[in-house]
């Protein structure tokens, strides 16, 4: 992608790929392609905050994820991991992105894994931000389901601003709170659903252990999400991998501390293949290029 440099928010749009709707916003214009993958309630909106900051010097692409924000919902979808990851490759292609660099915020992060290995040619590197590692045989992903389904039900009623300003909720800026309060209702309950059973269904340690693209991790300090045994084990698996801890945020990291969230992204965007602790040979490493799944 090119042109002159543009901040800010360019446009909104949709575009039809892997068969379905998808919607997206687009900031900056012009540098290296960056497509950011938010988690499971989260819309591209509630993401712009992130993109403005970031797309000084890249061409930046916020991605609503099937059955959220404003891309295709309904019972008619597929909501597996396998279905998103198809989604993301085929909107890359779809837009002519790439080599881009995927930066994917929890259940992002999963979509991201897996669509890294399926097209590993088509990425520059995977920014996982923590991603749930709970899978076969795993621990119980920390977080649970029902507050979230709560959450979407009063924001169907039109009550969710007052449910996140409740003495549970956490404390959030003004603007964040009353974004999450204006789209939290686009989502479909099936999709958080089935996202969340694929937590402990889907085995991404698998993928991590086939991955050739450069990839970065970054661990929320309070989050409970991933542990330093869990960091471990991914090293085990993918010994190439750069890891970044941010001590004083939780899962939501990009709001709990958003300036040292930023650091953390910006040295990895700056020199990617640089930034690693080697470069990954693709001898042994499997990519998946005629097998995508179709999802619908």
């Amino acid at each position: 992608m090119s042109g002159a440099a543009t901040f800010g928010l360019l446009y909104g749009a949709h575009v039809r790929a892997n068969g379905i709707r998808q919607h997206y916003l687009r900031f900056g214009g012009s540098g290296p392609a960056v497509i950011i993958v938010p988690g499971i309630s989260t819309t591209a909106a509630q993401w712009a905050f992130i993109a403005e900051r970031l797309c000084s010097g890249h061409d930046v692409f916020v991605l609503d994820v099937r059955g959220r924000g404003l891309s295709e919902s309904g019972p008619h979808l597929d909501y597996s991991l396998d279905a998103c990851a198809s989604d993301l490759i085929g909107f890359a292609e779809a837009l002519g992105i790439g080599p881009y660099t995927l930066l994917g915020h929890s259940m992002g992060g999963r979509i991201g894994i897996r669509a890294g290995r399926w097209r590993p040619s088509s990425m520059e590197q995977l920014i996982l931000v923590d991603p749930p590692v709970s899978g076969p045989g795993r621990r119980t992903y920390p977080i649970p389901i029902e507050p979230l389904l709560k959450l979407l039900e009063s924001a169907k009623r039109g009550e969710a601003d007052a449910a996140l300003r409740s003495l549970s909720a956490p404390r959030w800026p003004e603007q964040l709170v009353r974004t999450r309060a204006e789209w939290m209702h686009t989502c479909d309950e099936r999709a958080l659903i089935e996202s969340h059973k694929g937590f402990h269904h889907d085995d991404i340690h698998r993928d991590l252990a086939h991955l050739s693209v450069p990839t970065a991790l970054i661990v929320a300090g309070r989050g409970g999400v991933i542990l330093p045994e869990d960091e471990e084990e991914i090293r085990g698996l993918l010994p190439s991998i750069a890891i970044r801890t941010l001590q004083s945020a939780g899962h939501q990291m990009q709001i709990d501390d958003t300036e040292g969230f930023l650091s953390i992204v910006e040295e990895l965007l700056a020199r990617p293949r640089d930034r690693f602790d080697g470069r990954v040979s693709r001898f042994g490493k499997e990519e998946i290029s005629e097998d995508v799944p179709t999802n619908r």
